[in-house]
């Protein structure tokens, strides 16, 4: 198992990067590699620094170039095919690493993915998704969160379909419930996209469709998937953050509020190219990019792309 590592996606790289990677050593199957992507001298340095032993199963892969937060997220595959983002993809889509994580800029990352790897068959559109947690431990996957801003009640049944095999591969619930968040349960709520959208969910046998669920039940575990555009996705996504940020400095630390905290959680699985991709928050820290690293380690394992692609093609 073959992890690439964006060492200069984020605001504090290559610093948390490698950091985060010096915390996840100890938990690494004795199968998997880690391969740090971007400026050698500076990745060098900073590993020297604080202390990361660039050794098997640490690994080195340079790029010379970096692509900024704020850099026109196509623009900078063409402008820039030496970054760090490009070098990871194009290295995914060889063969010679299983997994690439970056906290880049999210932009730049989905459209290289989507140009490099490509999607696999039958897929329109992949998918961003976030775990929402609920319960003791427990988690919904919400689909989309800011990949796809304007979604066709096509792209939401596919949604649907990706979070199901999701939910089922890697999280390891056998019959995922999937909802289509909406501003009231009835059917005919909602504007025309949804109000399709629920039609196409309702009738697709391979979906344990329940219905449409407003924003109040995502804490009651209602679903195990959320369908969504990812504009309303990525509110939700931001907004929760928000929620985190401002009830840690009133209450106590509890393990609910902790549940909140994206580090937690680490990054967001892109769902439906023809590669393992997780993509991070801009100002991960090392425990975020430990965490990140575990997802990529879930997919690989669970072999998601070749379950996608399964799914897709049992039905093509």
């Amino acid at each position: 198992m073959r992890i690439g590592i964006d060492a200069f996606g984020g605001d504090y790289a290559p610093e948390n990067p490698l950091r985060g990677t010096l915390l996840a050593l100890p938990e690494l199957p004795p199968t998997a590699e880690i391969w740090l992507i971007g400026r050698e001298r500076e990745i060098r340095a900073t590993a020297e620094r604080i202390g990361l032993p660039i050794a098997p199963p640490v690994y080195l892969l340079h790029a010379s170039e970096v692509v900024e937060m704020d850099e026109n997220p196509a623009r900078s595959i063409v402008q820039k095919p030496d970054s760090s983002i490009a070098v990871g993809l194009q290295t995914l889509k060889e063969g010679r690493i299983d997994a690439f994580v970056s906290a880049g800029n999210t932009g730049a990352v989905v459209a290289a993915s989507v140009l490099k790897l490509g999607n696999l068959p039958g897929v329109s559109r992949p998918t961003l998704g976030a775990l929402y947690p609920y319960g003791e431990n427990r988690y919904s996957l919400i689909c989309d969160v800011g990949a796809n801003v304007d979604c066709k009640p096509e792209h939401l049944l596919q949604f649907a379909q990706l979070g199901t095999v999701y939910m089922r591969e890697v999280m390891s619930i056998p019959h995922p419930r999937v909802a289509l968040l909406n501003i009231g349960e009835e059917s005919s709520k909602g504007n025309l996209v949804a109000q399709q959208a629920y039609a196409l969910l309702q009738q697709n046998p391979d979906i344990l469709f329940i219905g449409n669920a407003e924003g109040r039940v995502l804490t009651q575990g209602f679903a195990d998937v959320y369908v969504t555009d990812g504009f309303v996705g990525n509110i939700l996504l931001k907004f929760g953050e928000s929620l985190y940020e401002l009830l840690r400095e009133k209450v106590p630390s509890n393990s609910i509020l902790e549940r909140l905290n994206y580090e937690n959680v680490g990054g967001l699985p892109f769902i439906g190219a023809q590669g393992n991709v997780i993509i991070g928050h801009g100002i991960s820290s090392p425990k975020a990019f430990r965490n990140m690293i575990r997802t990529a380690l879930s997919v690989i394992q669970a072999r998601l792309t070749e379950k996608i692609a399964q799914a897709f093609r049992a039905h093509a």
